[in-house]
């Protein structure tokens, strides 16, 4: 009977093991490398999803995939996501999932640390900058990498509420006279 389906109880449980441990490994690189890793993706970065796809495919399914297989591990991978997603309700477990957003450039000047440490290019910056329409750097406020790895963009005029502030890595830097002061 397992021959019709294609997969025997043991390879089920290889598949689901695979699967979780694979989408485990994925959580903790893009924990490690950061929300650098899951932005708007260049060229560069599409071809690195397509691999990381391609082996993650390979893994969970083994060597000769079957269909049965296939929906083990999609229904393994989408019990998985509402996990993560039950876990991210908590303090504690989205504080371990989640990337603390990060700013890049407060004021008028580019954080350089925080720029390499989110693998982020000056660049990049100067892109998202062009594209909110941005003229010179003297109308920025706060530049943020989101926990989301998009980029945000505040600019000066209004003064920023401090409570937008709480959770942003390198927040201090942002220059007193543009944060309301309670």
């Amino acid at each position: 009977m397992w021959h019709a389906i294609g997969i025997t109880p043991f390879q089920a449980l290889e598949v689901i093991a695979a699967t979780v441990g694979v989408y485990c490994a994925v959580l903790l690189l893009i924990r490690l490398l950061g929300q650098r890793a899951i932005a708007t993706m260049s060229n560069f970065d599409m071809a690195a999803v397509l691999a990381l796809g391609a082996v993650a495919g390979r893994a969970t399914l083994g060597y000769t995939p079957t269909m049965a297989a296939g929906i083990i591990a999609l229904v393994t991978l989408f019990c998985l996501h509402a996990a993560v997603g039950q876990i991210r309700r908590f303090r504690g477990g989205d504080h371990m999932l989640t990337n603390k957003p990060v700013v890049l450039v407060a004021g008028s000047n580019m954080i350089h640390d925080n720029l390499v440490r989110m693998h982020v290019t000056p660049d990049e910056v100067h892109v998202k900058l062009r594209l909110a329409g941005i003229r010179s750097m003297n109308e920025v406020a706060c530049v943020t990498l989101e926990s989301t790895g998009e980029i945000s963009i505040l600019r000066r005029g209004e003064l920023i509420d401090p409570e937008l502030l709480e959770s942003v890595r390198g927040s201090e830097h942002v220059p007193a006279e543009l944060v309301r002061h309670a």
